[in-house]
């Protein structure tokens, strides 16, 4: 089992508001880099979104479940079918997507036991909150040409160190796809 961060995020290392619907100032900077940068499979999960299991906290669950149920192309009839986990003390109904289901209990050990691959998307408390246990594995990284200088960064000062090794990186339309894991 292996947890996955995949995130959009800009060269200062901003990672809110990619889409614009947090109605932040600098918000939908992602996007304006046209729909192909965005679209499809950009992480490379293949068969890990297949097999696994997509992790997401409240905010960024209750953002997908108005946007994916209502796309019908291959990629997200596979966002769709992936069985979602959703980390959130409030949230009550889970029906708006399918196969999704809040986490009952501690969320750290809740990745623990899960034997599938975690697939973490958005969600900066759950990933802040995985990174303090030392659960991540993988950062999959969609970086963008886009300096902000505020927002929510992915890997705020204070933490302690991680070093990480490049799996691999290439070019992905306007944006450059890194992938990076635990330094063996």
């Amino acid at each position: 089992m292996s947890v996955i961060v995949i995130e959009f995020i800009t060269l200062d290392g901003i990672v809110s508001d990619p889409d614009g619907s947090g109605g932040t100032p600098a918000g939908g900077w992602a996007f304006r880099h046209g729909p192909e940068t965005v679209a499809g499979d950009k992480f490379r999960l293949g068969r890990t979104l297949d097999e696994g299991v997509l992790l997401l906290g409240r905010g960024t669950w209750q953002l997908f479940s108005r946007l994916w149920p209502g796309r019908d192309d291959p990629f997200s009839a596979r966002m769709n079918a992936v069985p979602k986990l959703v980390a959130s003390r409030t949230l009550t109904g889970t029906s708006a997507w399918a196969n999704s289901r809040v986490i009952d209990g501690d969320l750290v050990q809740a990745v623990k036991n899960e034997p599938r691959d975690v697939i973490i998307t958005g969600s900066l408390s759950v990933v802040h909150a995985l990174m303090a246990a030392d659960l991540i594995d993988e950062y999959r990284l969609l970086t963008f040409p886009t300096i902000l200088g505020v927002g929510e960064r992915l890997f705020p000062p204070g933490r302690p160190p991680a070093y990480l090794e490049v799996l691999s990186a290439e070019q992905a339309g306007a944006a450059v796809l890194t992938h990076y894991g635990r330094a063996r």
